[in-house]
């Protein structure tokens, strides 16, 4: 039996919800039920709790359980969090490039407004506007 099996049938065999289980070992019922269908397993630290609350041995607990497989999930984890993160600062530059050209475009326009108003008020200046 695997241990998302036999932690499912020991929490149903005490009477438990998913619920009171996470709140004796301080996690949510999400994560109990993650632990449950196997898509994660707990850490180190939880199995302590775990075995400790049912009154087993981390053995009798964990015995059958697939290390290369929690070692697969842990892996998939980080990539996604690198990911995320990878993500996360991708749209951080996006953001601060696109602010610096904001600020490139709106002082090109006030030069150019300014330039535009200089020629009406001294039309007289054709120095300016002449190339040579």
């Amino acid at each position: 039996m695997k241990f998302h099996e036999k932690l499912y049938d020991i929490r149903r065999k005490q009477g438990l919800s998913q619920e009171e289980l996470g709140y004796e070992l301080q996690v949510s019922r999400q994560t109990i039920s993650k632990w449950e269908t196997g898509q994660s397993y707990p850490d180190f630290q939880k199995l302590v709790m775990l075995s400790d609350y049912f009154g087993m041995t981390l053995d009798e607990l964990v015995h059958d359980l697939d290390v290369e497989d929690i070692r697969e999930k842990n892996l998939t984890d980080e990539k996604v969090s690198s990911m995320h993160m990878d993500l996360e600062k991708m749209k951080y530059l996006a953001k601060l490039i696109a602010k610096i050209l904001c600020v490139i475009g709106i002082v090109i326009f006030c030069v150019a407004i300014i330039t535009f108003i200089i020629h009406l008020i001294f039309p007289d200046f054709d120095f300016i506007w002449q190339s040579k």
